[in-house]
């Protein structure tokens, strides 16, 4: 990449870091840049530590960069936290109202902000001069304000002033950052991953979203919210986590294709539904976007702790699908299959999301490619209907209730064959089979981890949304002369042994890469096909990955 500058705007929750941080980003997609961007705040409404570190670059970038060239510093304290990451020639802004400091830009952005019609604007006035050190013109920042206020004449022109004061507040004042700025093509979509699974829910017909809030989840079903004018969807906020799975299986059992969205505390609540789901074969769709824990832990940071518990929730066995996207095309393709394979073996599939994936902003050229149709696996049954019936695929012929003449029975209960309880022990072991002969042909769908690079003599091994920081990595090693490259998950439950012995025994020596404390891709890799791997890069202090904490990572493990 020839263009690669990391721009940080903190300060204290309620200063409007995200709209300085947003506008730059939207100026530099609608340049025809590469934008990646990180959301960093705290559990709290005001007051504490936040920061909006924007990565720009003329090549794709999936992953943070651990070095900042422009610090927007809004209180003192974001400069005393990120001093240490500043490169040599980075330029900072610090509001006046912050103290100063040695070699910082003092700016008044609020007086400027009044200056121009109002205080509310004093982001604009921190984005105009942060855009004008880039050396953005003016014209590509007043184009994105008037598709953001256009249709208020009187709020545009006190932002555009606002921007203009920006602009003029840092009059000769530069970064060399090698961008042209000419007007150009947007490359993809300017898209954060919780509107991505939103989109691909829509893509695949989903008629029903139950939820009870919770960070990191909730900007998916927000999405959903979004869309309800325009699409068949009800999107109900309910009382809590287990009434948002108990109605998400009522609407599926009805036959509509439903979804919910939590976090690793309220899958704990659902985990009860999810075994109703199971042993009533009904078809869902549900989102772990994970966050630290146990219990609370930290609300609004990233990690990668619940793989195993979300495979193995709920009492006793029973089969289900679990993905785990990595960017925001494959998480709106993944979110639309997983709709499809849910429902076509009747068992629940979940997505394995992050804090991290979800508020992250990428530039993504990827395709999201709208099906033609929708492909249901439902029938018109006759008074011979067995809701449960015995197949060789295990899969039985699902109808709908109050549709035909079929009796459609349930119950959470064991059962025979018409839905009836039954408690006889050859009836029991029958149906425990019956749902895991699904597993054959869920295997069949599961697609093999992507590898890159991956005949090298070492291979770093991950899961889900460190993809990008992992193959950054990758890049860099390479360049440095080591002979390393990755293989990375998307598809994880049932686990696709056979496709991936073969890439793993080829490397000398695997090392997973993860943001929990025990590797468990490493510990899952290792019952599955009895490979060890022959060391850990770990972090799970709440934050995302750095490409160079890979590369470091490596390097001990090599010497």
């Amino acid at each position: 990449m020839g263009i690669d500058i990391s721009v940080n705007i903190g300060g204290e929750a309620g200063q409007g870091i995200q709209t300085v941080g947003t506008f730059m980003a939207q100026v530099s997609h609608k340049a025809g840049l590469y934008v990646m961007a990180i959301n960093d705040f705290e559990s709290r409404i005001r007051g504490g530590h936040s920061f909006f570190q924007i990565r720009i670059s003329d090549g794709p970038i999936r992953a943070p960069h651990h070095k900042i060239n422009l610090l927007v510093a809004l209180d003192r304290a974001t400069f005393d936290l990120h001093r240490e990451q500043l490169t040599d020639d980075a330029v900072v802004l610090m509001a006046d109202t912050a103290g100063g400091a040695e070699g910082v830009l003092s700016i008044p952005f609020e007086k400027l902000a009044k200056e121009a019609g109002g205080a509310i604007t004093s982001n604009t006035v921190a984005a105009g001069a942060s855009l004008a050190i880039l050396g953005t013109p003016f014209e590509l920042f007043s184009t994105v304000l008037s598709e953001q206020f256009g249709k208020n004449p009187d709020v545009l022109k006190m932002n555009l002033a606002a921007a203009d004061l920006g602009y003029k507040s840092v009059e000769g004042v530069s970064l060399n950052t090698g961008i042209a700025w000419d007007y150009a093509e947007p490359r993809g979509r300017l898209i954060d991953g919780s509107r991505s699974i939103a989109l691909g829910a829509l893509a695949a017909d989903c008629r029903m979203a139950a939820f009870y809030p919770m960070s990191p989840a909730t900007g998916v079903m927000a999405n959903l919210r979004s869309q309800s004018g325009e699409f068949p969807i009800v999107v109900e906020q309910v009382e809590d986590e287990i009434a948002a799975v108990n109605m998400i299986i009522g609407a599926s059992f009805a036959g509509v294709r439903s979804m919910t969205s939590t976090s690793g505390g309220g899958f704990c609540l659902m985990t009860e539904g999810l075994g109703l789901a199971g042993i009533t074969e009904t078809p869902i769709v549900i989102v772990n976007a994970q966050r630290p824990g146990p219990a609370t832990g930290l609300p609004t940071r990233t990690a990668q702790g619940d793989l195993h518990f979300v495979i193995n929730a709920a009492q006793d066995e029973f089969p289900r699908f679990v993905f785990a996207p990595a960017s925001p095309a494959e998480a709106y393709e993944t979110t639309t299959r997983a709709f499809y394979l849910a429902e076509k073996y009747q068992v629940p599939a979940i997505i394995m999301a992050d804090h991290y994936f979800c508020e992250a902003l990428y530039t993504d050229d990827g395709p999201f490619d709208v099906p033609e149709g929708v492909e249901r696996f439902v029938i018109d049954g006759d008074s011979s209907y067995r809701r449960f019936a015995m197949t060789p695929s295990g899969i039985s012929p699902r109808a709908l209730p109050c549709r035909g003449d079929a009796r459609v029975i349930v119950s959470g209960n064991e059962h025979l064959e018409d839905g009836h309880i039954s408690e006889d022990k050859l009836n029991r072991a029958a149906m425990v089979d019956k749902r895991h002969a699904k597993l054959a042909g869920m295997l069949a769908e599961m697609n093999p981890p992507r590898g890159y690079h991956e005949d090298s003599e070492h291979l770093l091994v991950g899961w889900g949304s460190t993809e990008g920081a992992i193959g950054e990595a990758v890049d860099i090693l390479r360049n440095e002369g080591v002979k390393v490259g990755s293989i990375h998950f998307n598809d994880l439950w049932p686990f696709p042994a056979a496709a991936t012995q073969p890439l793993l025994k080829g490397a000398r020596k695997f090392f997973i890469v993860e943001q929990n404390r025990t590797g468990q891709l490493g510990r899952l890799i290792r019952q599955e096909t009895g490979l060890k791997h022959a060391g850990a890069i770990l972090k799970y202090d709440g934050r995302p990955f750095y490409p160079v904490e890979i590369v470091d990572g490596l390097r001990q493990y090599l010497g």
